[in-house]
């Protein structure tokens, strides 16, 4: 499970960058994606170039992503988008191109999808929403086509959202995460996105997200989800998918496999 936001003490930067660069080495499991409360900026595992994308206050806080394979997701339809992503991946091990990923049963989905494109020439990723889920228009209140994703969610959702983005371009991989968020009667709503990367040439160029809100309680009232509770949405799980990158087909028995007959 990942750790919850955690408070670290101010100082400058460069105390900062002495306590937690020797931490970050080769190898390592978890990525560090770290924030101020009214912007962002980055510390990077392997390689340290540099660690600090931007900062604007010294009161920050981190967000832990563990590793996970493709089980983690917990939604069918979910899973189902991401196993067209891993068989495009799985052919040279590279983000595949946006115009290649056609899912079955796409205009289905297309309400919990949002299109982005990705501009990393900035000194952070700016993302640019391309088209607008009909479930993600009435989470947060308004339409958000044609706005950066950053503005869209304003000074209070930005810096709990956003870093999850930051990981997705910073680690080109798949991005899962799960956070409880009250509806305007208090309802519990589990909110599961996941991420998907692609790319025109080397860098994240593109983001697709797929946001799934569910319930215990059954109903719930999706109106103003993000924006119309008092408390922030609470984080319950974030993960890389960096592990078992492939799509075995249900029924397929791998060549390697030996078959014995008595």
């Amino acid at each position: 499970m990942a750790s919850p936001l955690v408070e670290l003490p101010e100082g400058t930067i460069n105390d900062f960058a002495g306590t937690f660069g020797s931490a970050l080495q080769p190898g390592a499991k978890h990525s560090l994606t770290v924030f101020s409360r009214n912007w962002i900026f980055f510390i990077e595992n392997l390689p340290l170039r540099p660690m600090v994308w931007h900062l604007r206050r010294k009161r920050i806080a981190a967000l832990d992503f563990q590793s996970a394979n493709p089980t983690i997701v917990k939604s069918i339809k979910q899973r189902d988008l991401l196993n067209t992503w891993l068989r495009l991946y799985a052919r040279d091990r590279k983000i595949p191109r946006i115009e290649e990923y056609q899912p079955s049963r796409l205009a289905d989905e297309l309400p919990d999808m949002v299109y982005y494109t990705v501009d990393t020439t900035q000194e952070l990723p700016r993302l640019t929403i391309e088209s607008d889920g009909t479930r993600m228009s009435s989470a947060y209140g308004n339409t958000g086509k044609g706005r950066y994703l950053d503005e869209y969610l304003g000074a209070r959702l930005m810096p709990i959202v956003m870093p999850v983005y930051y990981e997705c371009v910073k680690r080109a991989l798949p991005v899962y995460t799960i956070a409880n968020i009250d509806d305007i009667y208090g309802r519990i709503v589990a909110y599961e996105r996941l991420l998907l990367p692609f790319s025109d040439s080397g860098d994240v160029t593109h983001i697709i997200a797929s946001l799934k809100t569910i319930s215990e309680d059954g109903s719930f009232e999706i109106k103003n989800l993000m924006r119309g509770s008092d408390t922030l949405p609470t984080p319950i799980l974030r993960s890389v998918i960096d592990r078992d990158l492939f799509h075995r087909a249900p029924g397929r028995i791998p060549a390697a496999d030996v078959i014995e007959f008595d």
